[in-house]
């Protein structure tokens, strides 16, 4: 993934994913490139977020990664983008949910939430 750098200059490192790159990745090679990206320290922003399922290896995946002395983990915040105009009567009615949503991923050691809600995540991001 191309990065842009200024000289020495440190700071956060942010990588904005599109879901149409997303698409194109099967689920462990979506896991691979989010995890490599923080563990290069980078917070991670997915524009179409992961399945429940993708989600929960991420986590797994990731819990066998963690060692004290380089990787301590990551942070993950999701919420759901408001769709409801663009589902069908049918799942609304059986409560089916889109998964389309915006989701911020970033190393443990990083990112904190100061606050989350349906509309806002507030974020306080750290320079290692």
């Amino acid at each position: 993934m191309p990065e842009v750098t200024s000289g020495d200059a440190d700071g956060v490192k942010i990588d904005l994913i599109s879901g149409e790159r997303m698409d194109g990745l099967r689920s462990m090679e979506k896991i691979r490139l989010i995890l490599d990206s923080v563990r290069e320290g980078k917070i991670v922003i997915l524009e179409a977020g992961l399945s429940p399922d993708e989600e929960s290896k991420l986590i797994e995946v990731t819990m066998t990664e963690i060692s004290p002395d380089e990787f301590n983990g990551i942070e993950i915040e999701t919420y759901p983008k408001s769709e409801a105009a663009d589902q069908s009567l049918l799942d609304r009615i059986m409560g089916r949910q889109s998964t389309k949503k915006l989701t911020v991923i970033g190393p443990a050691n990083q990112i904190e939430t100061l606050h989350k809600d349906e509309s806002i995540i507030s974020t306080l991001i750290s320079v290692k």
